[in-house]
């Protein structure tokens, strides 16, 4: 009943009126005139289409030729290196074929740092897609004052190196760390001394919290834009049938937001699966290959040195993890699609009956 009440009460004036009865010529008109647009656009020629939109094309010219540069071709270049056993020095000569992929995919250490990410993943991205969405919510109320001082607030981690972050960490852990422990022993908390950086044990928890800080910025400037897409006659009329703040979530916020969060989770997802900066400089893998991700296992392969010893630099090698890895991330990423896809079929199957 509450559905049923807010979806028509905006249609309703005071007087009683049905507004979109009134409303039916305009929108007949609208539609007509836009559905002949898109008749006239689709007539358009390629070239039509291309001298109609050219300033579009002469903005995002520099982007599209620096993602060829520097990404694409990068990437069909160090294909053929992994066909070859090679340090990166020369021209690489000892061809091996399939060879580095077998090595990869039967590598324990690959799995073990495929491990540590799929960890970092799991932990970060529910607790900081809730924090983000509940710091959206308070952020989104009108009549909060300094909104925009306290958005940039959030938002600053989001734009500052997490290499330079990671050094301000370490630097405090170094000079503070023993403060830290002395409070936490104070307050019973613990009993022992931490070396937070250097303990197996806390060293990957450490990166993933300050990771979900690091982060947090994009996730909710996500949701800012997508609460602020919400009609607000909808909470309005919720509230007027008399709709709780619980009720107005579940029934208006979650709903609406449902496209935006599926885009949400999915670039989180792929964010945290890429996660470098962070562990390379506060750790470089360590303790004992305690916090080694794949992308510092795939740099460490190709440039020699780890947690390690021994890591000898193999190019071909690591573009072979390289490639494997992205392939991962591709059927990771094609499953979260038809996941969602199903889910929201099943609910739009049970909405029908």
């Amino acid at each position: 009943m509450l559905l049923f009440n807010v979806s028509l009460s905006p249609l309703i004036d005071i007087t009683g009126r049905n507004l979109l009865l009134m409303q039916a010529p305009t929108l007949t008109d609208t539609q007509e005139a836009v559905g002949q647009r898109r008749r006239h656009i689709s007539q358009r020629t390629l070239w039509q289409e291309i001298r109609a939109n050219i300033w579009s094309y002469i903005y995002v010219t520099p982007m599209v030729v620096l993602l060829l540069v520097f990404v694409v071709y990068p990437i069909f270049a160090s294909l053929g290196y992994t066909f070859y056993q090679w340090n990166g020095i020369g021209d690489p000569s000892n061809y091996v074929g399939l060879d580095n992929f077998v090595r990869v995919i039967h590598d324990s250490f690959f799995w073990g740092a495929f491990l540590h990410t799929l960890v970092y993943t799991v932990v970060l991205v529910p607790i900081q897609l809730a924090l983000a969405l509940a710091l959206a919510l308070v952020l989104n109320n009108p009549k909060l004052r300094f909104a925009s001082f306290y958005r940039s607030v959030y938002f600053i981690p989001a734009v500052t190196s997490p290499a330079v972050i990671a050094v301000v960490i370490q630097l405090i852990f170094s000079n503070l760390g023993d403060n830290v422990n002395q409070l936490l022993a104070n307050l019973h908390i613990t009993r022992e001394h931490i070396d937070w950086l250097g303990d197996p044990r806390f060293a990957l928890g450490l990166i993933i919290g300050i990771g979900i800080w690091n982060t947090l910025g994009y996730n909710l400037v996500y949701f800012l834009a997508g609460l602020q897409t919400i009609p607000g006659e909808l909470y309005e009329a919720a509230r007027i049938d008399g709709a709780n703040s619980f009720g107005r979530f579940f029934y208006i916020t979650i709903p609406m937001l449902r496209a935006v969060g599926l885009v949400i989770v999915i670039l989180a997802i792929l964010g945290s699966l890429q996660v470098f900066d962070l562990v390379l400089v506060l750790t470089d893998g360590g303790p004992y290959s305690a916090t080694e991700v794949v992308n510092t296992y795939i740099y460490h392969q190709a440039f020699g040195g780890s947690a390690r010893a021994g890591v000898q630099p193999n190019v071909g090698f690591a573009s072979a993890a390289s490639f494997f890895y992205g392939l991962i991330l591709l059927g990771l990423s094609v499953a979260q699609v038809l996941i969602f896809r199903y889910i929201n079929r099943q609910r739009a199957v049970e909405r029908g009956q």
